[in-house]
């Protein structure tokens, strides 16, 4: 982005597009920079959206427009800047830093089984993922995308997810089944999907983002089965304020989460005691 290429931590301006309901407390907003700024985040990575006199907070990109002309962030009801960022409209502005971070590791994942497994709000950071895989599907063998979330209703992108399951098989469950569906939805935790897995460990990677203790299980069951721990990826959540690893908010042992991930391989991280 050509604003911040002197300087990374000024902001830019950014103009709302669209503003989309996607369930209890959670929204999307496109976005776009003025006089046709082009923005090119990779998957996994954030920006840092700030309301002037009020503060700034990180959002993982939810979607990534092929011609740089938009990206959108979903985000869940939370704190004051997400307060104030709900009640703008289409046309308003909010600044924006980034894209910050590492990414998810495609290049990695092409030629094997790709497994996608999302717990909750944990799923938008996957979505650009899911797009991506599905325009170059010849790449990659076998993908499944597994999503777990406390209630029917809070399962996100309820169309999408629809219209992925005639493409990848797209496994559900909810703690609680609080209402039908049109979806195949399991009672359980998403680590009971696991059963209808049919690939090799050996040959598979694995994205997952959710809950840390989500993903903690998810990691321990895959490597049981015998998944290569070095080919599971997580997206580590931590307060960041900065973007850049100035700050130290962020900082996980010897790692800044801003900088060094949110991305991380699962012996990159584990080894420090308040990760996964």
């Amino acid at each position: 982005m050509k604003e911040n290429d002197k300087n990374p931590l000024a902001p830019a301006q950014a103009i709302i597009e669209e503003k989309i309901i996607e369930g209890k407390n959670v929204f999307s907003i496109r976005l776009s920079l003025p006089n046709g700024g082009l923005f090119s985040p990779k998957p996994g990575q954030f920006n840092m959206l700030g309301i002037p006199g009020i503060g700034e907070a990180p959002f993982s990109f939810s979607l990534l427009d092929l011609d740089g002309k938009s990206f959108t962030h979903t985000i869940r009801m939370a704190g004051n800047v997400v307060d104030v960022i709900s009640k703008l409209d289409i046309g308003d502005n909010l600044t924006v830093r980034g894209p910050y971070g590492s990414f998810w590791p495609l290049n990695i994942a092409e030629g094997k089984n790709l497994i996608i497994v999302a717990g909750g709000i944990g799923m938008p950071p996957l979505r650009p993922v899911i797009y991506h895989v599905l325009r170059s599907r010849n790449k990659f063998k076998k993908i499944y995308l597994l999503y777990g979330a406390k209630t029917v209703e809070e399962l996100l992108y309820k169309d999408e997810l629809k219209n992925w399951s005639e493409q990848i098989p797209v496994l559900l469950s909810t703690d609680k089944l609080t209402q039908s569906s049109t979806l195949p939805i399991r009672h359980g935790l998403v680590t009971t999907l696991f059963d209808q897995l049919d690939v090799p460990m050996a040959d598979t990677v694995t994205f997952t983002c959710g809950p840390q203790i989500m993903m903690k299980f998810v990691a321990a069951e895959l490597i049981f089965k015998g998944h290569k721990p070095h080919n599971i990826f997580v997206s580590m959540e931590r307060r960041m304020k900065c973007g850049i690893g100035h700050c130290g908010h962020c900082q996980i042992g010897a790692k800044y989460v801003c900088k060094d991930g949110p991305i991380f391989s699962l012996p990159d991280i584990k080894r420090f005691p308040e990760s996964i």
